[in-house]
């Protein structure tokens, strides 16, 4: 595909203090990130797209669905102000360019993509757009605003978002450059604002290097947990940008990092240039995580497989599996599977994210087997946190199934071990359970946190502790 409309893009910061009169005694610890701001502006003067596209992770975000902005009833005009940072007086206004938001969106329903005009309106833009767009604005100004919001679906659905931002530019044959906002990392110092995490400039060092050798495949490999410990704020922006380029060489030049204030700046630019087979990135990490999914499936446990079977049964009949012989002769679990009772949780992940894990604390159900069907149809369609499973979704899920063994009382946290022990608390009726040995809970505090959370327990309230072990089959 051409996509010569799409003249280049950027990776930029976002820091308010960059701007105006924004804390005016710090600007000359960022130069090299103002710098860049004003080499973005020189470059886009240069080419004069008729649109932008921003992409931010600081306008509307929802789970499963893409916002692209619009304008609140009865405006014709975005704006936006540093008021909140200080500065009453720098501002930003631009028009959005509704054919174009009306031309993705319309190819995103058709093609039954989660992207469209159906979240909040509003004119007002956050400062993930506007901090950049100060800049623009200072250099060239006689182009109109996309804006782009992200989502917690994942990376590879993000980049795809960029192929259709680049296919529609193409078909209205619109000028386009592509500016994708976010920090780095937010915790680089300890004594930063948000403290320090290992992972903080390991994320720095690894997301830079990528962009400095336009190596856009390498974002989709960035382990969710990991890009959440790292506390990085732009990583799904910058995925955007990359599907623009979909199938294209491209030429990147870093302008500067910078990471003085325990956030992460980075900035580059990026040229697109002929097409090149070797780089349909989506294409190859899909067929990628199908091989891995499919040796997956060789090695699962009989009670995995059970799960699976629940769910993919419930999902495309809409009734529960019978524990008939023609099931136990397909999938053969051991005896006590039977014969013994316990609760159990049925977990399922879906490009590395949770998509659904609901479970039992006691068994409710005459014997494990049936625990199991009963737990990974909750999961599948009655955790209130996601919309129940689609049928298009099936393939794509991985699952885990937690037996859990008979909980203890506890006097104190010191009995726990986030690795070897689940943990319930308990305050009145409220009651709340977190398994053991789950990635990204690495204290004790954390977890019985979480526990509370869970329960609607406030942080402050005394609880009654249990522990309980698990095995985990996979």
């Amino acid at each position: 595909m051409n996509r010569k409309a799409i003249l280049g893009a950027a990776v930029l910061p976002h820091p308010p203090l960059a701007v105006g009169k924004v804390a005016v005694d710090k600007k000359e610890i960022i130069k090299k990130t103002i710098a860049s701001f004003h080499s973005l502006a020189k470059e886009i003067e240069r080419l004069a797209p008729q649109t932008i596209v921003l992409i931010s992770p600081h306008t509307n975000l929802y789970a499963d669905y893409f916002h692209l902005g619009s304008y609140s009833e009865g405006e014709k005009i975005a704006w936006g102000d540093f008021s909140r940072f200080g500065d009453a007086e720098s501002r930003v206004e631009v028009g959005f360019d509704e054919p174009f938001i009306d031309a993705l969106a319309g190819l995103c329903q058709k093609e039954d993509f989660p992207c469209g005009k159906l979240g909040k309106k509003t004119s007002f833009l956050d400062h993930g757009i506007t901090v950049p767009l100060y800049f623009v604005q200072k250099q060239y100004s006689d182009f109109q605003l996309v804006q782009v919001g992200l989502s917690g679906l994942g990376l590879a659905e993000h980049y795809a978002l960029g192929m259709k931002i680049a296919e529609v530019a193409e078909k209205l044959e619109r000028n386009t450059y592509i500016i994708a906002s976010g920090d780095l990392s937010h915790k680089l110092l300890a004594d930063g604002p948000y403290g320090y995490a290992a992972e903080g400039p390991e994320y720095d060092e690894r997301i830079m290097a990528v962009l400095e050798r336009a190596a856009f495949g390498e974002m989709l490999d960035f382990d969710e947990a990991f890009l959440e410990r790292a506390a990085e704020c732009g990583h799904r922006s910058f995925c955007i940008m990359a599907g623009a380029f979909d199938g294209l060489k491209v030429d990147a030049k870093k302008l500067s990092y910078e990471g003085l204030f325990g956030v992460g700046y980075g900035a580059a630019l990026f040229t697109p240039k002929e097409k090149d087979t070797a780089r349909h990135f989506l294409e190859a990490f899909r067929e990628k995580e199908a091989k891995k999914l499919t040796e997956r499936r060789k090695n699962e446990d009989p009670y995995v497989q059970l799960a699976r079977a629940s769910i993919e049964h419930f999902v495309n009949f809409g009734k529960v599996l019978e524990l008939d012989a023609k099931l136990k002769e397909k999938i053969v679990l051991e005896k006590e599977a039977y014969t013994k009772k316990a609760g159990c949780f049925v977990s399922l992940k879906k490009n590395g994210q949770l998509r659904g894990c609901i479970g039992t604390i006691s068994p409710t159900q005459k014997n494990i087997a049936e625990e199991i069907i009963a737990n990974a149809i909750s999961s599948a369609s009655r955790d209130g946190r996601f919309e129940p499973v689609r049928v298009d979704e099936l393939s794509s899920l991985v699952y885990s199934v937690d037996i859990l063994s008979e909980s203890e009382a506890i006097a104190s946290e010191k009995e726990l071990d986030v690795k070897r022990y689940g943990v319930i608390v308990s305050a009145g009726y409220k009651r709340g359970l977190l398994l053991p040995n789950l990635e990204g809970v690495d204290s004790i505090d954390m977890q019985v946190s979480i526990a509370k959370q869970k329960a609607g327990i406030l942080p402050h309230e005394k609880v009654s502790l249990e522990r309980f072990e698990v095995l985990r089959y996979e």
